[in-house]
């Protein structure tokens, strides 16, 4: 904008002088007004004395007679004085008149700006001026400068109670401006935020001042109790100016100044995580998917076993006919054709596959508890207390032959009840038992002599054979640790595993051979306790690796493991929310490596349910096992309240056949004699066979 020119005024009169001898104000003499709109200067010659503009931009008045000495002497003592006009001197104007806001570095104002500019009009009034310069000519005379009167700053009000333009149009009315304002300063602060505040991030600055919080000083970092964030002296100069109704300048919650809390934070930043937290909700769906197929896997896996095995019975059953048609002739083939046997059996002894073969009394005076089998002798053995307790105290086995169905002899082992009996598959006649007497012994029944003695220092509730190392024996104590031994070192245990979880007995272990199986391809120990499962991969020779099963804890009564389709099944006692005892059949599955650098885990998948009754007051022992003749697995389990043994198809799920017995079952043993295939129940005094049809 191009630069006006203000035009003399012509005046005849001369000022008289003073008493100071300083020349006085004519009091006809017309002040110069210079308005400011903004965004142009323009000068006027105004022949009003009043002063007070009310147009859009705040108004100069220079007096160009009087000298500075004049101006500032009548600024401190406030008192004003006639004086003659002296000539004018015609001055030129520069553009520049109009509000110049702070910097980027100027310190933050808690008021708003005052931006009136008056010269002292013909009255003497002396107003107030900001920081705005009258604008001054390097090429002519001196200029006198506006008379400045400073007041003392108004009471601070929150930022949101001003209108700045309100304020500068009220002219003389406004208040005056502060202290620190006066001329030549860069002027008022805190009317808006600093251009490089946009480039700063939202979370790095306050949102009163618009200035970079610190770690340290009177700016440092602060929270209120709805956790925004301020800077420590904006915050609290809040508060004090609302009083009793103060708020969080971003929510509008009602604080208060001991809601104040500094933060001790070098670097306050929240970090942005939903990408991760999608991604971990992603993994974990995808999870879920993958466990669900592999337990219809599973389950496909177990029909379609069930379905190929009645495939090939049918198809041999086929064959067989066709060679007794042909060698019988046609009238053989007629009477077949009309015989009940070709007609198909009834639909009772279809779901009826064992059928009763004999009992065995074993012990009079009952105390039985676990049985095994002996591949060796061709005999069963049925653990039970001494029937001599007079002259044989302690605990042995009886031998029953399966050649000739009856209890041949009783060996005596250990001196307290023996909880668990096992051969192992080399079938030289070792028998391993676990005893309460704190005691594991290897017993020959081929010359009936305890071979080896190992004292675990607790009572010893289980045990089991390493079958991929023969010469190494396992042992579950009272106290949860599972005690490995080398039958070869007859000094003390090789290794111990401590319990994961709880110290509860471990009442039954199981090993499980390596296989080529892609759901599961590792061995290791099953260890069931009463309150949950664990698995101990085997890494190496002497390395151990644990998993923690996912089973129901507090409940757990009996593991047992069928090595071929890597299934095992977990036995649940009664209680508040499941009134009848389960046997639960489970898939053991191996979770893939993650792509963060985890191994790869071990776990188990339900995949059928089967009710055994109502009640369980005995550690009884299941079993599961494969059909004879390649069947598909099956499940047979005891029954408390109805005496008996129930017998399930593995694949379906379906009740096949309930074994009575005249007291509650409490170990199962499927096995084999010569191509047939049995089933042993052991009662307390009772031994029977099923045979399969």
């Amino acid at each position: 904008m191009e630069a006006m020119e203000v035009d003399p005024l012509q005046h005849s009169a001369t000022a008289p002088a003073t008493p100071t001898g300083i020349p006085a104000v004519a009091p006809a003499a017309a002040p110069l007004i210079i308005s400011d709109s903004g965004s142009s200067t323009e000068v006027d010659e105004d022949d009003d004395t009043g002063g007070g503009g009310e147009g859009g931009g705040a108004r100069v008045v220079v007096p160009l007679t009087l000298p500075a000495t004049w101006a500032f002497s009548q600024r401190r003592t406030g008192r004003g004085s006639s004086a003659t006009q002296s000539p004018p001197v015609r001055r030129r104007v520069r553009q520049g008149f109009r509000v110049h806001y702070p910097s980027q570095t100027a310190a933050p104002s808690r008021g708003f700006p005052d931006f009136v500019l008056r010269a002292p009009a013909a009255a003497g009034a002396h107003q107030s001026s900001s920081s705005t310069e009258a604008s001054e000519s390097d090429e002519e005379g001196e200029v006198a400068p506006a008379a400045v009167q400073q007041a003392p700053p108004p009471h601070p009000l929150p930022p949101d109670s001003h209108d700045d333009n309100a304020r500068l149009q009220e002219g003389a009315a406004a208040p005056p401006a502060p202290d620190s304002q006066k001329e030549g300063d860069d002027g008022p602060t805190g009317v808006q935020p600093p251009a490089s505040q946009s480039e700063e991030g939202e979370g790095d600055t306050c949102s009163i001042c618009f200035e970079a919080w610190t770690a340290a000083g009177e700016h440092r970092v602060a929270a209120l109790r709805c956790g925004h964030l301020f800077g420590f002296t904006c915050i609290q100069r809040w508060l004090m100016s609302q009083r009793s109704a103060a708020k969080c300048p971003q929510c509008n919650k009602k604080a208060k100044r001991s809601d104040i809390v500094l933060l001790y934070a070098p670097k306050l930043r929240a970090m942005d995580n939903s990408a991760h937290e999608s991604l971990k909700r992603s993994l974990e769906e995808e999870q879920s998917l993958r466990r669900k197929a592999e337990l219809e896997s599973a389950q496909y896996k177990l029909k379609l076993q069930a379905v190929t095995n009645k495939y090939g019975q049918a198809q041999q059953e086929l064959q067989e006919m066709r060679a007794q048609i042909v060698q019988a002739g046609g009238r053989s083939a007629a009477s077949a054709s009309s015989s009940p046997s070709s007609r198909g059996l009834p639909g009772s002894q279809l779901t009826a596959p064992y059928e009763f073969h004999d009992a065995v009394l074993v012990s009079a005076n009952g105390g039985c508890r676990v049985l095994a089998h002996c591949q060796l002798l061709n005999c069963l053995l049925a653990s039970q207390p001494s029937a001599h307790a007079a002259l044989l105290p302690g605990w042995g086995v009886k031998k029953v032959s399966l050649a000739h169905i009856k209890s041949s002899q009783y060996v005596p082992i250990h001196s307290a009840q023996i909880r668990a009996l096992c051969f192992n598959r080399q079938n030289d006649g070792l028998l391993l038992s676990a005893s309460l007497d704190n005691t594991l012994k290897l017993t020959s029944l081929a010359a009936n002599t305890v071979v080896q003695t190992y004292n675990a220092g607790k009572p010893v509730w289980s045990c089991c054979w390493c079958v991929d190392k023969p010469n190494y024996v396992y042992a579950g104590l009272s106290n949860g640790s599972v005690l490995l031994y080398d039958i070869r070192d007859t000094s003390a245990h090789v290794q111990e595993f401590q319990p994961l979880r709880s110290r509860a007995p471990v009442a039954s272990l199981c090993y499980i051979p390596r296989a080529a199986s892609s759901s599961f391809p590792c061995g290791g120990l099953i260890a069931g306790t009463l309150e949950g499962g664990y698995f101990w991969e085997q890494l190496d020779e002497s390395t151990y690796k644990p998993h923690i099963l996912p089973l129901e804890a507090g409940s757990c009564t009996d593991i047992q493991v069928e090595t071929e389709s890597r299934h095992c099944l977990v036995t649940y006692r009664a209680g508040r929310l499941h009134p009848t005892v389960r046997c639960v059949l489970m898939a053991l599955t191996r979770t893939p490596q993650r792509d963060d650098g985890e191994p790869p885990g071990c776990s188990c998948s339900p995949v059928h349910t089967f009710s055994a009754g109502s009640s369980c007051k005995l550690l009884t022992k299941n079993a599961v096992f494969s059909g004879p003749h390649g069947g598909g697995a099956l499940v047979c389990a005891g029954d408390e309240a109805t005496q008996s043994a129930m017998v399930w198809e593995a694949s379906s799920g379906a009740l096949l056949q309930r074994l009575p017995a005249d007291l509650p079952v409490l170990d199962i043993s499927p096995f084999a004699v010569d191509g047939k295939h049995f089933l042993a129940t052991l009662t307390e005094k009772m031994l029977k066979l099923y045979k399969w049809k």
